[in-house]
C-alpha cells in the first residue's frame, strides 16, 4: 500500500446499507480510508476532509438529489472529486452527470478495480 493511499479519503454515499458495507469493505482493502452515509444531507453535516479526498455517490437517493452535490461542495469552497454510480442508467443521466463535471460515472454492479483506480486517478488529479 503507497503512502497516499494510506491518507486517501473516500465519502460513500448510497441510501442502501447493503452497498455501503460493500463499498466500504472495498476501499477499505484498497487501503483507503472510508466513511459512509445514507443521504447527502448527512454527508454535508459532517466535517469534511478536503486533502486527498472524494466522493462516490449514489445518482438516485431518497432526501436531496446527488447531482447537485458537485454545486453544493463548491458553494461550502470545497473542492472534491464525485464520482457517480447508478443502477438506473441513462443517456439523459450521463449527460446530466458530465454536465456536473463529474470525475467518474459507473453502473451498477460495478467493477470492484474499475472504481478502485476512478478513485486513485481523481485523488491524483485534485488542485
Amino acid at each position: 500500500m503507497s503512502e497516499p493511499e494510506n491518507r486517501t479519503r473516500v465519502y460513500l454515499l448510497d441510501d442502501e446499507e447493503s452497498l455501503q458495507r460493500a463499498l466500504l469493505r472495498l476501499m477499505r482493502s484498497a487501503g483507503f480510508k472510508a466513511s459512509a452515509y445514507g443521504c447527502v444531507d448527512d454527508f454535508l453535516a459532517t466535517d469534511i476532509d478536503k486533502d486527498a479526498a472524494c466522493v462516490i455517490a449514489d445518482v438516485h437517493m431518497a432526501g436531496e438529489n446527488s447531482l447537485n452535490l458537485p454545486d453544493q461542495l463548491k458553494q461550502r469552497n470545497v473542492e472534491l472529486p464525485v464520482i457517480f454510480i447508478t443502477a438506473y442508467d441513462s443517456a439523459v443521466t450521463r449527460d446530466k452527470v458530465r454536465r456536473k463535471g463529474a470525475a467518474g460515472y459507473f453502473r451498477k454492479p460495478v467493477d470492484d478495480q474499475a472504481l478502485i483506480d476512478a478513485v486513485r486517478w481523481a485523488v491524483r488529479e485534485q488542485p
